[in-house]
């Protein structure tokens, strides 16, 4: 059975991105990166829902022509060439996705970590990682907390039904600033 892992960035006041959709705030430094990319090789799926997917397929399709960051030039081939699947009901998908989701939750990610191959990645969003942190589809939890203060935006996880324990499986500081936990469901 494939396993979701959940890699997401936050801030110290619980929020994915900022009052107006800010996004420029985490910063990737090389053990951050590295730390990412072990995350990239124990999966062959990413997943998004539509809000993360429209910033992603904004950006990395070209992402080396924008910057010459580090990050960016490993993780940009990692992401085209990886397949993408989003969640959404409305969302007909474009060139660079290779499914939408759009069914029952439960029964179309059930489906997909029944299929053969490697693990599955949800990266960054709040609503579609609540929606599955509440059905029990989350094997795994990577959080990365930044030494900012938001003040405001969509939390980590979307207005959760009910309390969910889990298990710390590792916590590491990073480039001497960022704070990533690992978690597992209780």
């Amino acid at each position: 059975m494939r396993k979701i892992s959940y890699w997401v960035h936050a801030s110290i006041d619980g929020f994915i991105d900022g009052p107006n959709g800010e996004f420029d705030w985490p910063v990737m430094g090389p053990e951050l990166s590295a730390y990412s990319e072990g995350l990239d090789k124990t999966v062959d799926t990413l997943l998004f829902g539509r809000p993360v997917w429209e910033m992603m397929v904004g950006f990395w399709p070209n992402a080396e022509s924008i910057t010459d960051d580090p990050h960016v030039a490993a993780f940009a081939p990692f992401w085209r060439a990886t397949p993408k699947i989003v969640f959404s009901r409305s969302y007909a998908g474009d060139d660079w996705t290779s499914q939408v989701v759009n069914g029952d939750l439960a029964a179309e990610v059930g489906k997909l970590k029944a299929a053969p191959g490697g693990d599955l990645l949800l990266t960054g969003g709040s609503a579609l990682a609540g929606a599955l942190a509440e059905l029990g589809l989350i094997d795994e939890f990577h959080i990365a907390v930044h030494p900012v203060v938001l003040g405001g935006g969509r939390p980590l996880f979307a207005h959760p039904d009910q309390r969910r324990g889990l298990q710390l499986v590792q916590t590491a500081a990073l480039d001497g600033q960022v704070v990533v936990s690992q978690y597992r469901p209780a």
